[in-house]
């Protein structure tokens, strides 16, 4: 029997999230997750006259064709996927994690290959600014261990978290978008963490639901070369199928001169992928009421409730601020009292502190206030 929320939750996906139209092609991305969601899919499609199309895959092959690959079978497997994306107006990517730790076994350089040949040419150059996209994970039991909770619990947390009123996140959004828009200087301060950096010319984002659900964050980007200081990252997270902890970055000019943390090899070879690895590319505000801890998902953990990312790597068409890489990375940094608290300063005004807004214009960006 088919999930009714199942049901519900393609209807946002393909009617809200992606706006699905007449005759528009749709691809389905499905990894490990149910047949009946990806049937819903379809049928959600059809009923807005579009055209679905199924990619089904699996994060075991995915592992297999990359250990040990060559850059021959792996630039055309990149080359056959972008030839299928260009002919695409919609893309919903949806992922089932069973193992989050699928892929720590391949290498380094198998890795940098598949970002480099593959991923990048598929979805930073076509998907990502040509495309109606979004990308969300399906609950599974490894995902409620991962959040410490029974599969049921979780379920329940994921369709709540997935389906709640976008529109009306969206609209208590537009104050700080607005402010945003007229900053300068940015000061984000917490445990082990002072950092400066500009945004002047880069106008603030909504992510309200019609890219990645769940969704919940306002970005923008920093002057690429005006970051300066020191960030601890507080959230574990999830990268290239390797958990890594306590993250401590130190930027001299935009750019990334010292790193701790641990599988320092690994760290390495991340921040030594191209020379726009180590420069920053996105900055965002969590909003999501209902996600108030990391549970090693990077679509969840971003959108924490009183978090920030800070992330290395590619930059969005939105926001260009001229860095390119084959990384992009959503390190978090939690500023809730129960993490060390933190600030956000605005051209010397205080806007969020351990976690809550503080100015009048964004209170409406609370927790409460959008549940």
């Amino acid at each position: 029997m088919t999930d009714p929320r199942e049901k519900a939750l393609a209807e946002v996906l393909v009617n809200y999230s992606t706006h699905v139209q007449e005759n528009e092609n749709v691809l389905i991305e499905a990894f490990n997750i149910p047949d009946s969601l990806v049937v819903q899919l379809i049928r959600a499609v059809r009923l807005r006259k579009g055209n679905p199309f199924v990619q089904i895959k699996s994060s075991v092959i995915n592992r297999e064709l990359l250990r040990n690959g060559n850059d021959a079978q792996i630039s055309l497997s990149g080359k056959l996927e972008a030839a299928a994306m260009k002919e695409m107006d919609c893309y919903i990517g949806v992922r089932g994690a069973l193992n989050i730790s699928e892929m720590s076994d391949v290498a380094a350089e198998d890795m940098k290959r598949y970002e480099l040949l593959w991923g990048y040419p598929v979805h930073k150059e076509i998907r990502v600014p040509k495309t109606r996209w979004v990308v969300l994970r399906y609950p599974t039991p490894s995902m409620a261990q991962q959040a410490g909770m029974s599969t049921e619990a979780f379920e329940d947390f994921f369709f709540k978290v997935c389906t709640l009123d976008y529109s009306k996140m969206s609209k208590a959004m537009d104050p700080l978008v607005d402010l945003i828009n007229k900053t300068d200087k940015v000061h984000i301060t917490g445990k082990d963490t002072d950092l400066t950096f500009s945004i002047k010319g880069f106008n603030g984002i909504k992510c309200d639901g019609e890219a990645n659900i769940p969704d919940g964050e306002v970005f923008t980007a920093p002057v690429k070369e005006s970051v300066n200081g020191v960030i601890h990252y507080n959230t574990p997270t999830l990268y290239q199928g390797t958990v890594f902890q306590d993250i401590r970055l130190t930027f001299k000019d935009g750019k990334i001169v010292d790193f701790q943390g641990d599988h320092s090899e690994k760290l390495k070879a991340i921040f030594d992928t191209d020379e726009g690895a180590r420069y920053v590319g996105e900055f965002a505000i969590g909003l999501n009421p209902w996600i108030t801890e990391g549970m090693l998902d990077i679509l969840f953990d971003e959108k924490i409730a009183g978090s920030i990312h800070f992330t290395p790597g590619d930059t969005y068409e939105e926001t260009n601020n001229g860095n390119k890489s084959a990384i992009h990375w959503d390190l978090v940094l939690r500023q809730t009292p129960e993490h060390g608290g933190g600030e956000i300063w605005f051209d010397d005004v205080l806007i969020r502190k351990d976690g809550r807004f503080v100015l009048p214009e964004l209170d409406g960006l609370n927790p409460e206030k959008l549940k």
